[in-house]
């Protein structure tokens, strides 16, 4: 099982600056399911594998 870390887990302001977008572009994605997350309490927060498998897969989409 994995122990998350802080460094594990990315906020959407640390996401809006590694994708250099903006706070709604960042939410349309996370409504959109296109970007995973977790919820503890009030927060939202990006787990690094889901940034890492959506960049992986927009790279593969833009390839074909």
């Amino acid at each position: 099982m994995i122990s998350p870390t802080s460094a594990e887990l990315l906020t959407v302001p640390q996401v809006m600056a590694r994708l250099q977008l903006g706070r709604s572009a960042v939410y349309d994605l996370l409504r959109s399911r296109q970007l995973g997350s977790i919820t503890l309490g009030r927060s939202r927060r990006i787990p690094t594998h889901a940034l890492t498998d959506f960049i992986r897969t927009r790279l593969e989409q833009d390839a074909a």
